[in-house]
């Protein structure tokens, strides 16, 4: 008796979204390890946990793959690209990258709906939140980063900047979550 619950279009786009926050994982890996061998303890330990952080998320759809009776096909991912030549453009290229996930996720969403699985798309609720949590965070990122002067900070900017990173949680307050007593 065939308990598969996901389409065939639904197995693999959840699928390939497996791979995807696999290669996310390795992007922060690799940007860590640049930001660690740049001097930016605390932003490669920020970078770090957003590793891990991805390699959670991968395990969450493949474990939903899991339970609806799917299959999981592991692929090879890419290589992570060229190391950033700065924090600028490190912070660009992971919000560049966050997009793309979340456009990922909308694909999701949009098949769900169109083939009426209201599980997967319930399911990928999670993430659209996810991914504007996520988003919010590397704009926040590259906000701090233009305050303390973008490009040309000072060493004294980007040590402030570093320190700072590596004490923050790895998430950022959503809008609707705000409140007239708690606005943040």
């Amino acid at each position: 008796m065939n308990t598969n619950r996901l389409s065939k279009k639904i197995e693999e786009i959840l699928n390939f979204q497996v791979t995807k926050e696999a290669e996310a994982a390795q992007i922060y890996l690799s940007y860590g390890c640049w930001a660690d061998s740049e001097g930016y303890g605390g932003i490669a330990n920020f970078l770090f946990r957003h590793c891990q952080e991805e390699r959670d998320h991968m395990m969450k759809v493949m474990q939903y793959i899991m339970e609806r009776g799917g299959t999981v096909q592991i692929k090879a991912i890419k290589a992570p690209p060229a190391n950033p030549k700065n924090l600028q453009e490190c912070f660009e290229k992971t919000f560049k990258h966050e997009v793309d996930n979340t456009n990922a996720i909308y694909d999701i969403v949009n098949l769900a709906h169109e083939e009426k699985d209201w599980a997967t798309y319930n399911f990928a609720q999670w993430f659209v939140k996810e991914q504007i949590e996520e988003e919010k965070l590397v704009m926040e990122l590259l906000d701090k980063l233009k305050i303390a002067g973008g490009p040309n900070a000072s060493n004294e900017s980007l040590l402030t900047l570093d320190t700072q990173l590596g004490k923050e949680p790895d998430s950022a307050p959503l809008a609707r979550d705000a409140s007239m007593e708690n606005p943040e």
